[in-house]
């Protein structure tokens, strides 16, 4: 790890502490599963009202195998895509049910072959359920880790490999944690807030801003 990528990590611990915390409320790896789905292009304060009471309506996978899609869309209709979530999370519980004996599975494979499960839904149920060290890659780790010359790739696979290179295995699943937060306040997709960014003076971005 080089003196710089230290630093820069020595200073997101400070900032935004080192306990990795996962946002979407969940009692099983289930739950998270389905939570997870569900979060894409929607934030994670919105997924845990509606989970709230779905997770209470069905509260098994037998009954979101089982679920009506239009009553699911339905309990879900405030969340974005829904359409195609609600299609996903009943495909998905179906599968663990039928496939995998109603456990969530460990491998990335195994994850990635469930409806609606890309290698990021599947990295998050690795760290947080399986406590593998995954990196996960979002649109505020993709942003910012070219901005701070982690990767040039644009491609998730891609960062996700150049992440595990720089990175130590400590930080991976923190390093994603860290970063959504910085990213939702500090460093913005556009306008970020340069001159109060604890970075600033790290940051490789091109279009950065002066001090």
């Amino acid at each position: 790890m080089t003196k710089r990528t230290r630093q820069i990590l020595e200073r997101l611990d400070q900032m935004y502490g080192t306990q990795a915390i996962c946002y979407l409320n969940h009692e099983n790896a289930w739950q998270l599963l389905i939570a997870v789905i569900l979060s894409a292009q929607c934030t994670d304060a919105r997924v845990n009202i509606v989970t709230a009471d779905l997770f209470q309506k069905y509260d098994s996978l037998e009954k979101f195998a089982n679920a009506s899609l239009e009553e699911l869309e339905q309990d879900i209709h405030s969340i974005g895509f829904y359409h195609s979530k609600a299609k996903n999370i009943i495909s998905c519980c179906r599968d663990l049910v039928t496939k995998f004996g109603g456990e969530v599975p460990s491998s990335i494979e195994e994850l990635t072959s469930l409806a609606g499960v890309g290698r990021k839904t599947a990295n998050v149920i690795r760290g947080n359920v399986f406590h593998e060290p995954s990196v996960v890659v979002d649109t505020h780790v993709k942003r910012i880790s070219n901005r701070l010359g982690f990767t040039k790739e644009s491609d998730p696979a891609k960062i996700e490999q150049d992440l595990m290179k720089v990175l130590p295995k400590d930080h991976w699943i923190l390093y994603n944690m860290q970063i959504i937060t910085f990213g939702r306040n500090i460093c913005f997709a556009r306008n970020p807030k340069c001159s109060e960014c604890f970075l600033q003076d790290l940051c490789k971005a091109g279009d950065k801003k002066p001090v």
